[in-house]
């Protein structure tokens, strides 16, 4: 995991900066999972104010060499595929130029020429035509279900479609188009691997399961699956927090249907784009915030810091988790052993007049914060 906050927390964030859109996401602790493209998400989310914690879920490793990728090729030289389904520009580009080393470059594309060709999004369209190739239909969400209904409407029976795997096989789209009668080809253009240092990867599964990132960011479904794994005994934990308190953000349909499938609610552009995704994460975030009137202040609560009266005043995650239990029942009076289940593990009852001494510092209101002789702390009832 990398930190990205460069030096201490952030001074207190006056109304006016709050309001500015750098500030958008500022309070919030962002995880991102992608690789490839990880520096310009983090700059997009930085530029909002978000704190950023990176952790690559996976590499792509290219396969040029790979016999598998060859004797496909191999295949479709031998039988020329009526249909293509070229994924992610980055295959369609590895593809080419793998072809291009073994000396098939010209008789690929050739029967690319010919085929039905079918981009499933931008980046791919792109790539198709900047190989001189002509693309045939894109689906409007970009999604695999898309695809599938379009060519199994047109008629695939009897016909050869070529797929390019994005990344992993996705056996329920082969098998779809084999019983409405194709032959499938699948063309593995890269293989994901898992991240050289897997530390940061164990690292942010642990925030999520701690509830100490406010989002998740995901690139691709295979990302989904290694953050899982990364859990290990924990998956189920981390489910659970990514339905309750931890916003996953998916960049499009495909990164989020692992997801979905285990009943996890997610957050996706009508796009998939790294921009769209950030600004479907600034109008979300916010919206999950939890709002106090106490003692005639108004406080929000961000990820990591409290907005008081409009100021944005950050606060380390001992006095965070304090204020969040209490937000939960405003009036109720919660003991020290019960706060103490909030706070960071290790921690013991000494530790929780500690985070609530710093939350009141922090929150420089009187009241918020009451003790009850005896019993504990409250926030007072509105």
């Amino acid at each position: 995991m990398t930190d990205r906050t460069p030096g201490a927390r952030r001074a207190v964030l006056t109304a006016a900066a709050l309001a500015e859109p750098t500030a958008a996401l500022s309070g919030y602790t962002i995880g991102v999972t992608a690789d490839r493209r990880k520096d310009e998400l983090a700059n997009l989310l930085e530029a909002r104010g978000a704190r950023v914690v990176l952790a690559p879920a996976l590499r792509i490793v290219p396969i040029s060499d790979d016999a598998e990728l060859r004797a496909a090729t191999r295949a479709c030289l031998d039988t020329p595929p009526d249909i293509v389904l070229v994924n992610t520009g980055i295959g369609m580009r590895g593809w080419l130029e793998a072809a291009e080393n073994w000396g098939l470059g010209e008789p690929l594309r050739a029967v690319l020429a010919r085929a039905y060709l079918v981009a499933r999004g931008p980046k791919a369209r792109a790539a198709v035509r900047t190989a001189g190739l002509r693309d045939q239909w894109s689906p409007d969400g970009e999604g695999y279900e898309e695809v599938v209904d379009h060519l199994t409407a047109r008629g695939v029976a009897g016909l050869t479609v070529a797929m390019q795997l994005h990344g992993e096989s996705q056996p329920e789209y082969t098998e779809a188009l084999e019983s409405a009668g194709a032959r499938v080809i699948e063309l593995p253009v890269y293989r994901w691997a898992a991240p050289t240092d897997p530390a940061p990867l164990h690292r942010l599964a642990d925030l999520i399961m701690g509830r100490l990132v406010d989002a998740v960011t995901f690139t691709s479904a295979a990302a989904v699956q290694a953050v899982l794994r990364a859990a290990g005994p924990g998956s189920d934990a981390l489910l659970e927090a990514l339905r309750d308190d931890v916003m996953a953000a998916c960049v499009g349909p495909v990164t989020s249907a692992p997801l979905r499938r285990q009943g996890v609610p997610v957050a996706a552009p009508g796009r998939a784009r790294l921009s769209a995704l950030v600004r479907t994460i600034v109008d979300e975030l916010p919206k999950r915030a939890v709002t106090l009137q106490v003692s005639g202040h108004s406080i929000i609560l961000r990820g990591h810091a409290a907005v008081v009266d409009g100021e944005l005043r950050p606060l380390a995650p001992a006095p965070m988790a304090v204020l969040r239990a209490l937000a939960r029942s405003p009036g109720r009076v919660l003991s020290r052993a019960a706060l103490l289940q909030a706070l960071p593990r290790g921690a013991d009852e000494h530790a929780v007049e500690m985070a609530v001494a710093r939350l009141r510092a922090g929150l420089a209101v009187p009241g918020v914060v009451q003790t009850v002789v005896k019993r504990g702390y409250r926030i007072p009832p509105p």
